[in-house]
Protein backbone atom coordinates (compact mmCIF):
# COMPACT_ATOMS: atom_id res chain seq x y z
CA UNK A 1 0.00 0.00 0.00
CA UNK A 2 1.03 3.33 -0.61
CA UNK A 3 0.55 7.35 0.10
CA UNK A 4 -1.18 8.50 -3.30
CA UNK A 5 -2.70 12.20 -1.76
CA UNK A 6 -2.49 14.41 1.06
CA UNK A 7 -5.39 17.08 1.10
CA UNK A 8 -6.40 20.02 3.55
CA UNK A 9 -9.61 21.33 4.19
CA UNK A 10 -9.95 24.41 6.41
CA UNK A 11 -13.17 24.61 7.64
CA UNK A 12 -15.01 27.22 10.83
CA UNK A 13 -14.48 27.89 13.53
CA UNK A 14 -10.96 27.15 13.73
CA UNK A 15 -10.25 23.76 12.37
CA UNK A 16 -8.18 22.00 9.35
CA UNK A 17 -8.67 18.30 7.99
CA UNK A 18 -6.47 16.63 6.21
CA UNK A 19 -7.08 13.84 4.06
CA UNK A 20 -4.43 11.09 2.88
CA UNK A 21 -5.42 8.67 0.26
CA UNK A 22 -3.85 5.37 -0.83
CA UNK A 23 -3.88 3.42 -3.94
CA UNK A 24 -5.59 0.38 -2.04
CA UNK A 25 -8.56 2.99 -1.21
CA UNK A 26 -7.91 3.50 2.11
CA UNK A 27 -8.11 6.98 3.39
CA UNK A 28 -7.02 8.32 6.69
CA UNK A 29 -8.49 11.06 8.41
CA UNK A 30 -6.51 14.00 10.39
CA UNK A 31 -6.37 17.25 12.04
CA UNK A 32 -3.34 19.20 12.03
CA UNK A 33 -4.76 22.51 13.67
CA UNK A 34 -2.85 25.37 14.64
CA UNK A 35 -5.74 27.71 15.93
CA UNK A 36 -4.98 31.21 13.77
CA UNK A 37 -2.21 29.92 11.81
CA UNK A 38 -4.44 27.45 9.77
CA UNK A 39 -2.93 28.56 6.44
CA UNK A 40 0.65 28.07 7.94
CA UNK A 41 0.25 24.30 8.53
CA UNK A 42 -1.79 23.63 5.77
CA UNK A 43 1.31 24.82 3.68
CA UNK A 44 4.07 22.75 6.53
CA UNK A 45 1.88 19.52 5.56
CA UNK A 46 1.82 20.29 1.81
CA UNK A 47 5.73 20.65 1.72
CA UNK A 48 5.60 17.24 3.92
CA UNK A 49 3.89 15.93 1.77
CA UNK A 50 6.74 15.28 -0.65
CA UNK A 51 8.74 12.91 1.75
CA UNK A 52 5.47 10.92 2.11
CA UNK A 53 3.63 10.92 -1.61
CA UNK A 54 4.79 6.88 -2.43
CA UNK A 55 5.50 5.46 0.87
CA UNK A 56 4.08 2.69 3.01
CA UNK A 57 1.53 4.73 5.18
CA UNK A 58 1.60 1.53 7.69
CA UNK A 59 5.57 2.95 8.27
CA UNK A 60 3.91 5.05 11.06
CA UNK A 61 6.69 5.11 13.54
CA UNK A 62 9.30 5.72 10.44
CA UNK A 63 7.46 8.82 8.98
CA UNK A 64 7.25 10.34 12.35
CA UNK A 65 10.74 10.26 12.44
CA UNK A 66 11.33 11.76 8.95
CA UNK A 67 9.00 14.71 9.47
CA UNK A 68 10.23 15.46 12.82
CA UNK A 69 13.88 14.69 12.45
CA UNK A 70 14.28 14.90 8.11
CA UNK A 71 14.72 19.09 8.28
CA UNK A 72 17.94 20.47 10.01
CA UNK A 73 15.33 23.28 12.04
CA UNK A 74 12.94 20.78 13.92
CA UNK A 75 10.09 21.36 16.53
CA UNK A 76 7.84 24.34 17.34
CA UNK A 77 4.20 24.75 16.95
CA UNK A 78 3.83 24.92 13.31
CA UNK A 79 6.21 21.55 12.40
CA UNK A 80 4.66 19.95 15.39
CA UNK A 81 1.00 20.36 14.29
CA UNK A 82 1.87 19.26 10.96
CA UNK A 83 3.15 16.37 11.86
CA UNK A 84 0.44 15.18 14.48
CA UNK A 85 -2.50 16.16 11.82
CA UNK A 86 -0.17 13.37 9.54
CA UNK A 87 0.10 11.16 12.33
CA UNK A 88 -3.54 10.86 13.41
CA UNK A 89 -3.99 9.85 9.51
CA UNK A 90 -1.81 7.23 9.50
CA UNK A 91 -3.43 5.88 12.28
CA UNK A 92 -6.75 6.21 11.04
CA UNK A 93 -5.73 4.20 7.96
CA UNK A 94 -3.82 1.63 10.03
CA UNK A 95 -6.78 0.81 12.00
CA UNK A 96 -8.64 0.38 9.05
CA UNK A 97 -6.40 -1.77 7.18
CA UNK A 98 -6.16 -4.07 10.06
CA UNK A 99 -10.34 -3.53 10.52
CA UNK A 100 -9.46 -2.96 14.33
CA UNK A 101 -9.76 0.61 16.34
CA UNK A 102 -6.38 2.47 16.75
CA UNK A 103 -6.22 2.01 20.68
CA UNK A 104 -6.27 -2.09 20.14
CA UNK A 105 -3.15 -1.31 18.18
CA UNK A 106 -1.47 0.64 20.99
CA UNK A 107 -2.11 -1.96 23.39
CA UNK A 108 -5.89 -2.19 23.97
CA UNK A 109 -8.09 -0.28 26.08
CA UNK A 110 -7.00 0.02 29.54
CA UNK A 111 -10.81 1.14 30.61
CA UNK A 112 -14.46 0.82 29.34
CA UNK A 113 -15.17 4.82 29.23
CA UNK A 114 -13.83 7.99 29.55
CA UNK A 115 -14.90 11.19 31.95
CA UNK A 116 -15.37 14.42 30.00
CA UNK A 117 -15.53 17.42 31.28
CA UNK A 118 -17.08 20.76 29.36
CA UNK A 119 -16.18 24.60 29.09
CA UNK A 120 -18.56 27.11 30.75
CA UNK A 121 -18.39 31.08 30.37
CA UNK A 122 -16.04 33.09 28.18
CA UNK A 123 -13.42 35.43 29.76
CA UNK A 124 -16.17 38.54 31.26
CA UNK A 125 -19.36 36.20 31.58
CA UNK A 126 -20.58 37.09 35.01
CA UNK A 127 -23.29 34.48 34.29
CA UNK A 128 -20.93 31.50 35.20
CA UNK A 129 -23.09 29.63 37.98
CA UNK A 130 -25.72 29.43 35.51
CA UNK A 131 -23.92 28.31 32.79
CA UNK A 132 -22.32 25.80 35.07
CA UNK A 133 -26.04 24.86 35.88
CA UNK A 134 -27.09 23.99 32.43
CA UNK A 135 -23.74 22.09 32.28
CA UNK A 136 -24.84 19.89 35.15
CA UNK A 137 -28.34 19.60 33.27
CA UNK A 138 -26.60 18.44 30.49
CA UNK A 139 -25.34 15.39 32.64
CA UNK A 140 -21.55 17.04 33.06
CA UNK A 141 -20.09 16.03 36.10
CA UNK A 142 -16.92 18.85 35.39
CA UNK A 143 -16.51 21.82 33.74
CA UNK A 144 -13.34 24.32 33.05
CA UNK A 145 -14.33 27.77 33.19
CA UNK A 146 -11.60 30.84 32.50
CA UNK A 147 -10.40 32.49 35.64
CA UNK A 148 -10.42 36.22 34.35
CA UNK A 149 -9.74 38.20 31.08
CA UNK A 150 -6.48 40.24 30.92
CA UNK A 151 -4.67 40.95 34.26
CA UNK A 152 -2.18 43.46 35.46
CA UNK A 153 1.02 42.27 36.04
CA UNK A 154 0.38 43.08 39.41
CA UNK A 155 -3.43 43.44 39.98
CA UNK A 156 -5.65 45.45 42.53
CA UNK A 157 -7.45 43.61 45.65
CA UNK A 158 -10.51 44.12 43.90
CA UNK A 159 -9.56 42.19 40.48
CA UNK A 160 -8.28 39.25 42.99
CA UNK A 161 -11.54 39.44 44.46
CA UNK A 162 -13.71 39.41 40.94
CA UNK A 163 -11.77 36.00 40.37
CA UNK A 164 -12.48 34.46 43.59
CA UNK A 165 -15.88 35.25 43.37
CA UNK A 166 -16.22 33.98 40.19
CA UNK A 167 -14.99 30.66 41.31
CA UNK A 168 -17.04 30.79 44.42
CA UNK A 169 -20.21 30.69 42.60
CA UNK A 170 -19.54 28.24 40.09
CA UNK A 171 -18.32 25.67 43.47
CA UNK A 172 -21.27 26.41 45.38
CA UNK A 173 -23.43 25.46 42.01
CA UNK A 174 -21.52 22.37 42.03
CA UNK A 175 -21.22 21.55 45.14
CA UNK A 176 -18.61 18.85 47.15
CA UNK A 177 -19.70 15.61 44.25
CA UNK A 178 -18.65 17.64 40.84
CA UNK A 179 -15.42 19.50 39.79
CA UNK A 180 -14.11 22.71 38.51
CA UNK A 181 -11.06 23.45 37.10
CA UNK A 182 -9.76 26.90 36.64
CA UNK A 183 -7.94 28.08 33.00
CA UNK A 184 -5.50 31.09 33.87
CA UNK A 185 -4.50 30.88 30.19
CA UNK A 186 -1.02 32.20 30.49
CA UNK A 187 -2.76 36.04 31.48
CA UNK A 188 -1.41 36.11 34.95
CA UNK A 189 2.23 37.00 36.22
CA UNK A 190 4.24 34.50 37.83
CA UNK A 191 3.60 36.76 41.33
CA UNK A 192 -0.19 37.41 40.19
CA UNK A 193 0.27 33.48 40.50
CA UNK A 194 1.22 32.88 43.77
CA UNK A 195 -0.81 35.88 44.96
CA UNK A 196 -4.13 33.93 43.73
CA UNK A 197 -3.83 30.47 44.20
CA UNK A 198 -3.93 29.60 47.88
CA UNK A 199 -6.81 32.08 47.70
CA UNK A 200 -8.37 29.41 44.98
CA UNK A 201 -7.91 26.45 47.66
CA UNK A 202 -11.02 26.64 49.96
CA UNK A 203 -12.74 25.89 46.31
CA UNK A 204 -10.54 22.50 45.97
CA UNK A 205 -10.28 22.79 42.06
CA UNK A 206 -9.41 19.96 40.30
CA UNK A 207 -6.46 21.77 38.60
CA UNK A 208 -5.33 24.91 37.64
CA UNK A 209 -4.40 25.48 34.30
CA UNK A 210 -1.24 27.46 32.73
CA UNK A 211 -0.71 29.22 35.53
CA UNK A 212 1.57 31.25 34.04
CA UNK A 213 3.31 31.58 30.51
CA UNK A 214 5.42 28.33 29.05
CA UNK A 215 8.00 30.44 28.41
CA UNK A 216 8.84 31.26 31.93
CA UNK A 217 8.82 27.42 33.00
CA UNK A 218 11.87 28.49 35.30
CA UNK A 219 9.33 29.78 37.48
CA UNK A 220 6.79 26.85 37.67
CA UNK A 221 8.09 24.90 40.51
CA UNK A 222 8.19 27.61 42.58
CA UNK A 223 3.87 27.93 41.56
CA UNK A 224 4.02 24.63 41.97
CA UNK A 225 5.52 24.93 45.54
CA UNK A 226 3.12 28.19 46.61
CA UNK A 227 -0.19 25.84 46.55
CA UNK A 228 -2.01 22.71 47.32
CA UNK A 229 -4.36 22.88 44.40
CA UNK A 230 -2.79 20.62 41.04
CA UNK A 231 -1.34 22.45 38.84
CA UNK A 232 -1.51 21.72 34.93
CA UNK A 233 -0.04 22.69 32.14
CA UNK A 234 1.09 21.72 28.16
CA UNK A 235 -1.33 22.97 25.70
CA UNK A 236 1.57 25.22 24.24
CA UNK A 237 4.19 22.72 24.66
CA UNK A 238 4.91 20.13 21.72
CA UNK A 239 7.23 17.42 22.06
CA UNK A 240 8.47 15.05 25.44
CA UNK A 241 11.09 17.04 25.32
CA UNK A 242 9.56 20.35 25.69
CA UNK A 243 7.56 18.50 28.74
CA UNK A 244 10.62 17.27 30.97
CA UNK A 245 10.97 20.70 32.61
CA UNK A 246 7.52 20.53 33.50
CA UNK A 247 7.34 17.16 34.84
CA UNK A 248 11.06 18.18 36.96
CA UNK A 249 8.66 21.25 38.21
CA UNK A 250 6.60 19.38 40.03
CA UNK A 251 2.96 19.93 37.88
CA UNK A 252 0.34 17.14 38.78
CA UNK A 253 -1.50 17.17 35.55
CA UNK A 254 -0.04 17.14 32.00
CA UNK A 255 -1.89 18.81 28.95
CA UNK A 256 -0.74 18.11 25.55
CA UNK A 257 -3.01 18.52 22.46
CA UNK A 258 -2.79 15.99 20.26
CA UNK A 259 -3.22 18.35 17.38
CA UNK A 260 -0.40 20.18 18.44
CA UNK A 261 1.96 17.90 20.03
CA UNK A 262 3.27 15.28 17.08
CA UNK A 263 0.01 13.35 17.10
CA UNK A 264 -0.95 10.27 18.88
CA UNK A 265 2.54 8.67 18.52
CA UNK A 266 4.02 11.38 20.45
CA UNK A 267 1.02 12.23 23.07
CA UNK A 268 1.51 8.47 23.87
CA UNK A 269 5.44 8.82 24.76
CA UNK A 270 4.06 12.07 26.80
CA UNK A 271 1.99 10.04 29.08
CA UNK A 272 4.67 7.42 29.38
CA UNK A 273 6.81 10.29 30.82
CA UNK A 274 4.14 11.25 32.75
CA UNK A 275 3.46 8.05 34.24
CA UNK A 276 7.06 8.46 35.73
CA UNK A 277 6.54 11.42 37.29
CA UNK A 278 3.17 10.63 38.79
CA UNK A 279 1.59 13.33 36.45
CA UNK A 280 -1.96 12.45 35.13
CA UNK A 281 -3.17 13.36 31.63
CA UNK A 282 -5.69 15.49 30.79
CA UNK A 283 -5.31 15.94 26.70
CA UNK A 284 -6.16 19.65 25.93
CA UNK A 285 -8.37 19.62 22.89
CA UNK A 286 -10.93 22.69 22.26
CA UNK A 287 -11.07 21.33 18.73
CA UNK A 288 -12.97 19.02 16.14
CA UNK A 289 -14.17 15.71 15.81
CA UNK A 290 -11.07 13.96 14.20
CA UNK A 291 -8.81 15.59 17.09
CA UNK A 292 -11.27 14.44 20.29
CA UNK A 293 -11.46 11.36 18.20
CA UNK A 294 -7.66 10.63 18.29
CA UNK A 295 -7.49 11.74 21.56
CA UNK A 296 -9.96 8.91 22.61
CA UNK A 297 -8.31 6.54 21.34
CA UNK A 298 -4.87 7.29 23.24
CA UNK A 299 -7.12 7.57 26.27
CA UNK A 300 -8.40 4.26 26.46
CA UNK A 301 -4.84 2.76 26.47
CA UNK A 302 -2.79 5.18 28.99
CA UNK A 303 -3.32 4.03 32.80
CA UNK A 304 -2.64 7.97 33.51
CA UNK A 305 -5.82 9.09 32.45
CA UNK A 306 -7.60 12.10 34.73
CA UNK A 307 -10.11 13.79 31.89
CA UNK A 308 -10.28 14.78 28.47
CA UNK A 309 -11.39 18.03 27.36
CA UNK A 310 -14.32 18.36 24.91
CA UNK A 311 -15.39 21.55 22.67
CA UNK A 312 -19.10 21.06 22.33
CA UNK A 313 -20.86 23.96 22.59
CA UNK A 314 -17.87 25.62 23.44
CA UNK A 315 -17.68 29.46 23.08
CA UNK A 316 -15.16 29.35 19.76
CA UNK A 317 -17.79 26.91 17.56
CA UNK A 318 -19.58 30.05 16.25
CA UNK A 319 -20.84 30.13 12.52
CA UNK A 320 -23.89 27.78 13.48
CA UNK A 321 -21.04 24.97 13.38
CA UNK A 322 -20.14 22.59 16.37
CA UNK A 323 -18.23 19.61 17.17
CA UNK A 324 -20.87 17.07 15.72
CA UNK A 325 -21.53 19.00 12.29
CA UNK A 326 -19.33 17.04 10.02
CA UNK A 327 -19.88 13.54 11.40
CA UNK A 328 -22.12 11.04 9.51
CA UNK A 329 -22.86 9.09 12.74
CA UNK A 330 -22.61 11.78 15.43
CA UNK A 331 -23.70 9.40 18.23
CA UNK A 332 -20.20 8.29 18.50
CA UNK A 333 -20.01 11.28 20.47
CA UNK A 334 -22.82 10.34 23.12
CA UNK A 335 -22.42 11.10 26.28
CA UNK A 336 -23.20 9.45 29.33
CA UNK A 337 -23.62 11.28 32.82
CA UNK A 338 -20.16 12.86 31.58
CA UNK A 339 -18.85 9.74 30.48
CA UNK A 340 -17.80 8.60 26.72
CA UNK A 341 -18.14 4.73 25.67
CA UNK A 342 -15.04 3.01 24.23
CA UNK A 343 -15.37 3.78 20.61
CA UNK A 344 -15.61 -0.05 18.66
CA UNK A 345 -15.33 1.15 15.02
CA UNK A 346 -12.12 1.13 12.76
CA UNK A 347 -9.56 3.44 12.89
CA UNK A 348 -9.85 6.62 14.45
CA UNK A 349 -13.61 5.31 14.67
CA UNK A 350 -15.57 8.58 13.39
CA UNK A 351 -16.99 8.54 9.72
CA UNK A 352 -16.85 12.05 8.42
CA UNK A 353 -18.92 14.08 6.42
CA UNK A 354 -16.90 14.56 3.40
CA UNK A 355 -19.49 16.60 1.27
CA UNK A 356 -19.72 18.95 4.35
CA UNK A 357 -16.25 19.42 4.64
CA UNK A 358 -15.95 20.36 1.13
CA UNK A 359 -18.64 22.98 1.37
CA UNK A 360 -17.63 24.03 4.26
CA UNK A 361 -14.07 24.74 3.00
CA UNK A 362 -15.25 26.15 -0.11
CA UNK A 363 -17.80 28.44 1.95
CA UNK A 364 -14.18 29.78 4.37
CA UNK A 365 -12.28 30.52 1.38
CA UNK A 366 -15.12 32.45 -0.53
CA UNK A 367 -15.81 34.33 2.45
CA UNK A 368 -12.26 34.86 3.42
CA UNK A 369 -13.28 33.20 7.21
CA UNK A 370 -10.22 32.21 9.23
CA UNK A 371 -10.36 32.96 12.96
CA UNK A 372 -7.41 35.01 14.44
CA UNK A 373 -6.18 35.06 18.32
CA UNK A 374 -7.59 37.89 19.80
CA UNK A 375 -5.33 40.90 20.59
CA UNK A 376 -6.02 42.72 24.10
CA UNK A 377 -4.84 45.46 25.90
CA UNK A 378 -4.41 46.78 29.27
CA UNK A 379 -5.81 50.35 29.93
CA UNK A 380 -2.15 52.17 29.44
CA UNK A 381 -2.17 50.91 25.86
CA UNK A 382 0.51 47.88 26.45
CA UNK A 383 -0.06 44.37 25.01
CA UNK A 384 -1.74 42.04 27.38
CA UNK A 385 -2.01 38.87 27.09
CA UNK A 386 -4.77 36.44 25.71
Amino acid sequence: MKITGMTTYPVAPRWLFLRIDTDEGIVGWGEPALEGRIRTVAAAVDELSELLIGTDPLRIEASWQLLTKGGFYRGGPILASAVAGIDQALWDIAGKFHGVPVHDLLGGAVRDRVRMYSWIGGDRSIQVAEEAAQKVADGFTAVKMNASAQMRPIDTPEAVDRVVQRVAKVREMLGPSRDVAIDFHGRVSTPMARRLLPLLEPFQPMFVEEPILPEHAANLASVVACTTIPIATGERLYSRWDFRAAFESGIAVAQPDISHAGGISEVRRIAALAEMHDVFMAPHCPLGPVALAACLQVDFTIPNLLIQEQSLGIHYNGLGTDLLDYLVDPSVFAYHDGWVDRPRAPGLGVDLDEKAIVTAAAWGREHEHEWRTPVWWHEDGGLAEW
